[in-house]
């Protein structure tokens, strides 16, 4: 008895752990697609190493300031540092100092790879956008493709408990001889057919629950599922715009199309950067050194050589020097004239390709302009479809009940209407799709509701 309780208080505990098990939303999933997303995370990096950059060109504008130190011991021939003179003793010598370096003029170089640094900062974080753009996409896609899969197959179960009815009922009018047997055997034949068709939904629901799965990159699959809800058609005025209005305002804050432009300025930059190194380039320096050495003779106020202390000797040797430097570049096996072409084509190439970036957002857009009208006329198409076969399943199913049909005809008038049904729910998520991607282009955030 104790193993019996025990076991149904275990199956009652795996059930409600099922019955728990959480369903997502369409935000939960945009929302965790973005934040979880690998190829997004190489992205913020690729933006967080442009970052450093910018670092690296803002210090190259400011002086360098580095310190050296050096302790030696010499044993047998050596120079005196003192008096130059060759010695044979042994000496141990101290040196410290500071050095100083700016580039005060390159041709504008440096500061021309600082605006560089600040442009691939502002690009990456417009590639990073965009990627994030086509994740909302897909996972919209993917989610409206479970709730499309998940509503065809409650359809299936629904034609399936009607069938059943019928099989039932002619079951008996077979029995009391009112039909022919025949008339049963192509019902259960339609039965059979529908149950291939739960089949299939179910392992389309599964497939498509995968596909979402795996775009969130969630592997436990079989504990995944998206909320049990319908869709209706959202309400939009989205198509009171012209594609051209779509088109021009997408060009204002679509990520792919500034990612595009700001490659266009990089190039320029790049350019300029080339062309700098024609230029001369002047830098200043200053230095300060000190030393010590303990063969270090010097004269007292008597004339007697005698070897200062440590302080003594570094604030007694020590010394300042202080320059500038220019180098003009006259000859270098035409490596700058070359660079500068080679920065010249890739600006050409930039902007072809902003040129093709701008063409393919307007390809798109009016394509799925045109598949908002297509898709809506095809949902409405669809829906009239379905209530012309619903009317004439009706009246064949009235004409079989009182044997004026055979169960032929009659399996033909209810695969019409699964049929219907089923074009109705997939052009109507078709349509939603699509009607959210022309949003999208407008700048319209990803909603359902």
């Amino acid at each position: 008895m104790k193993l019996k309780i025990t076991l149904l208080v275990a199956l009652g505990a795996v059930f409600m752990s099922h019955g728990q098990m959480k369903k997502w939303t369409l935000l939960e999933c945009v929302t965790f697609a973005v934040e979880n997303n690998l190829t997004i995370e190489q992205f913020e990096l690729d933006l967080e190493t442009a970052k450093i950059d910018k670092s690296d060109a803002l210090g190259n504008l400011l002086p360098n300031l580095n310190g050296s130190a050096s302790l030696s011991s010499n044993t047998g021939f050596s120079i005196n540092p003192t008096n130059n003179l060759p010695t044979n003793s042994t000496a141990f010598n101290v040196n410290g100092g500071i050095s100083s370096n700016v580039t005060l003029f390159d041709g504008l170089r440096n500061i021309r790879q600082l605006n560089r640094a600040k442009l691939t900062a502002i690009a990456s974080q417009y590639r990073l956008d965009d990627l994030k753009d086509d994740i909302r996409l897909s996972v919209a896609n993917a989610y409206l493709d479970i709730i499309s899969n998940k509503e065809q197959l409650q359809t299936f179960k629904a034609q399936y408990a009607v069938t059943e009815q019928d099989l039932k009922r002619t079951k008996e009018l077979v029995e009391s001889g009112v039909v022919p047997r025949g008339d049963l055997l192509e019902i259960e034949a339609t039965a059979a057919n529908q149950e291939q068709q739960i089949v299939n939904g179910e392992s389309l629901v599964l497939i498509s629950r995968i596909n979402l799965a795996q775009l969130l990159q969630i592997t436990d699959y079989e504990n995944f599922d998206v909320a049990d809800e319908e869709f209706e058609i959202p309400p939009s005025d989205i198509l009171e715009n012209s594609a051209k209005v779509i088109f021009d305002k997408a060009l204002g804050f679509r990520n792919d199309i500034k990612f595009s432009e700001s490659n266009v300025q990089l190039a320029e930059e790049d350019l300029k950067i080339a062309k700098g190194a024609y230029s001369p380039t002047l830098s200043a320096f200053f230095q300060y050194g000190t030393r010590y050495s303990d063969v270090t003779q010097i004269p007292d106020e008597n004339g007697v050589p005698f070897t200062p202390n440590f302080t003594d000797q570094l604030w007694i040797f020590d010394g300042i020097s202080y320059g500038a430097q220019l180098n003009v570049p006259i000859f270098n096996g035409w490596s700058t004239r070359n660079n500068v072409k080679r920065s010249q084509i890739d600006l050409q190439r930039a902007k072809l390709q902003y040129e093709q970036d701008k063409l393919d957002l307007e390809t798109n857009i009016q394509q799925a302009y045109v598949d908002v009208t297509t898709f809506f006329k095809a949902y409405e198409a669809a829906e009239k479809t379905l209530e012309a076969r619903r009317l004439a399943y009706d009246y064949a199913k009235e004409r079989f009940n009182v044997g004026l049909m055979n169960a032929f005809d009659f399996s033909q008038a209810q695969s019409r209407v699964d049929n219907a049904e089923a074009d109705v729910i997939r052009t109507k998520y078709a349509y939603i799709f699509r009607l959210k991607i022309l949003e999208f282009y407008f700048g319209i955030p990803i909603s359902l509701n």
